[in-house]
């Protein structure tokens, strides 16, 4: 309830003024959005069930209505499309949980009273700057960068990784299993964890730093251990954030330009001029990324606390 009857007049509560100041912050976006996007959003879609022929003479192009050919051969036709979609989700399911996991325990320890703590989060937000366009761009015409990065691909092929021998050792042992084999997985991309978690750790920091102090001392009055008190308050009460960066790193991640889809998608679009063919991978992407937040939404949003 928004309002409340209070002396014969209504008067807005406390979260219909929230409700209210949550909608002037999206308003900006909202604007941009239905002045900049929406239109192309629409001719998009309509590319998806036409024919687009570029017309070089007039400098323009012309649609015509194939129907759901071009979505046929996305989804039945082509060799690649499911099998590069079906690897980047296997990929997101692995990477995302380490991501969260990763961010929650930076932040758990960025959260602490120690010198430079200042430096030391600036240092954990360099990621997000080096995954800027600008720097993205300069890493991609290095050609130092470029030599390394040939030479660490070789090393992949000749199945060098970091944690190689140690993964040999437990499998001649016979000690090996499926959840040591996910560990593996993730410590030999710690790299592109820790570049993906920038923007999670500033969340889960902002979300601890509200939690009132007079929590921990109550329960360290009780007798609380530290293990206690992460898994019985530090943990409900940013368990609303956690849903927030899941959905967050979900969406960065199929955004990727080293997505294989993607890719696909953009040498479709940008290189073949392919526009038909190319909106329709993009649709089926676009709903498929939408199924997977929303399945996210609705397993992990029953487990989240909500406080006041």
């Amino acid at each position: 309830m928004y309002l409340i009857k209070k002396n014969d007049k209504l008067s807005l509560t406390l979260e219909g003024k929230n409700a209210i100041t949550g909608y002037l912050f999206l308003l900006p976006f909202i604007i941009g959005f239905l002045a900049f996007m929406f239109l192309p959003i629409l001719e998009s879609l309509r590319m998806v069930f036409s024919n687009v022929k570029i017309s070089q003479e007039e400098a323009g192009f012309s649609m015509e209505y194939i129907g759901l050919e071009s979505l046929n051969k996305v989804i039945n036709i082509d060799p690649n499309f499911r099998r590069f979609l079906l690897e980047e989700i296997g990929r997101m399911l692995l990477i995302v949980p380490a991501i969260i996991i990763f961010s929650l325990f930076v932040a758990l320890i960025l959260n602490q009273e120690f010198k430079a703590r200042g430096f030391v989060r600036a240092i954990f937000f360099l990621p997000v700057i080096l995954s800027s366009g600008i720097m993205v761009g300069l890493e991609t015409n290095n050609s130092l960068l470029n030599n390394m990065a040939d030479i660490i691909k070789e090393g992949n092929l000749m199945k060098s990784s970091v944690t190689k021998v140690l993964e040999d050792i437990l499998v001649a042992e016979g000690a090996a299993s499926d959840f040591m084999g996910y560990i593996f997985r993730v410590i030999n991309q710690i790299y592109d964890i820790a570049m993906a978690s920038g923007i999670q750790i500033i969340i889960f920091l902002s979300a601890l730093q509200t939690i009132p102090i007079s929590m921990f001392e109550a329960a360290k009055i009780e007798g609380a251990t530290s293990w206690e008190c992460f898994w019985k308050i530090t943990f409900p009460m940013v368990s609303s954030l956690i849903l927030v960066n899941i959905v967050y790193s979900v969406v960065d991640y199929f955004m990727r330009t080293d997505n294989r889809v993607m890719e696909k998608i953009i040498q479709a679009i940008v290189k073949d001029l392919n526009y038909g063919f190319g909106t329709a991978m993009a649709w089926v992407y676009f709903v498929s990324v939408i199924s997977i937040i929303g399945i996210a939404m609705a397993i992990i949003s029953k487990r989240v606390y909500y406080y006041e």
